[in-house]
């Protein structure tokens, strides 16, 4: 069912309320219990200027006594979404659609294959010297089984330094990622992979620059487990799992990294499309 334009409870953060204009959300948030105006809010709507909110909007605003309006006869709220009927609108965070998951997969990919090219770069030389190491081992393998001899007595060893290259590898490898990585997005939460695929990460609370400590955080949690694939592979399958979270997280689509640095991945609109409103466009109340 068609859900009638006015003040709900937010479902992305349900301390907050917003506007939907039928199709989106419009504006900034309020405080759930603040006073919604009468129809949307301050520049978005006939007969509203971008000063002023109406008299009595903000969080301590709400007359005594007031409490947040039911929504339209025979609706029933579901759990965890107060205020709507069924499945609730997909959150637009400060007004922009989230990325889907197919957008998110093809920029990751992207960006690792930037990090493989700069690992065959800066990293070759050590991982051709670790697979010299392994070499007699595998030729060995390989031509027993040739003869069908499934034993392991007598298999040469891999030499004493294969240990220390494959810990210099992922050191390099996970330092090449950091640096690649982290710095872009502190700056305009996109990669070259986002770039390309016009998505970006914004932190939950204002449309704003991550910053260094945000970006680091956020990389970490998928980043760090490269040096755990010493452990037979258990890295690899911990970045599986994050790179896998989004498609299981709803109403959000964060994946783990996301919900540890507090931020979301949104589309970045075309020129031609109207810039959605962010928390500078509002007169000082609006925003809780």
């Amino acid at each position: 069912m068609s859900v009638q334009p006015g003040w709900y409870v937010d479902p992305a953060d349900t301390e907050t309320r917003r506007y939907w204009d039928g199709e989106g959300w419009l504006g900034a948030p309020i405080p759930v219990d603040a006073t919604p105006p009468d129809g949307p809010p301050p520049g978005h709507g006939p007969g509203w200027g971008p000063q002023a909110g109406p008299p009595g909007w903000g969080p301590q605003g709400a007359p005594p006594g007031w409490a947040p309006p039911a929504g339209p006869p025979g609706w029933a709220p579901p759990a965890g979404h107060p205020g709507w009927p069924g499945r609730p609108p997909e959150p637009r965070p400060h007004g922009l659609r989230l990325a889907g998951y197919g957008r998110r997969f093809v920029a990751r990919l992207i960006d690792f294959g930037l990090v493989l090219a700069l690992n065959v770069v800066v990293n070759g030389w050590f991982v051709w010297r670790w697979a010299q190491e392994w070499a007699p081992y595998w030729q060995e393998v390989f031509r027993r089984a040739a003869r069908g001899d499934t034993s392991a007595d007598g298999l040469p060893m891999p030499g004493e330094q294969a240990g220390s290259l494959l810990v210099a590898i992922l050191l390099i490898a996970t330092a090449l990622w950091l640096a690649y990585e982290v710095p872009t997005m502190a700056s305009g939460g996109q990669t070259i992979g986002k770039r390309v695929m016009r998505i970006r990460a914004v932190p939950l609370a204002a449309d704003q620059p991550l910053g260094f400590r945000r970006a680091l955080s956020r990389w970490s949690t998928l980043g760090l487990p490269t040096l755990l694939w010493y452990c037979v592979g258990l890295g690899l399958v911990l970045q599986l799992v994050d790179a896998l979270s989004p498609l299981f997280d709803h109403p959000l689509r964060q994946a783990l990294h996301d919900k540890r640095a507090q931020t979301v991945v949104v589309e970045v609109p075309h020129r031609t499309e109207s810039a959605p409103s962010n928390d500078r466009n509002q007169p000082p109340g609006d925003t809780p």
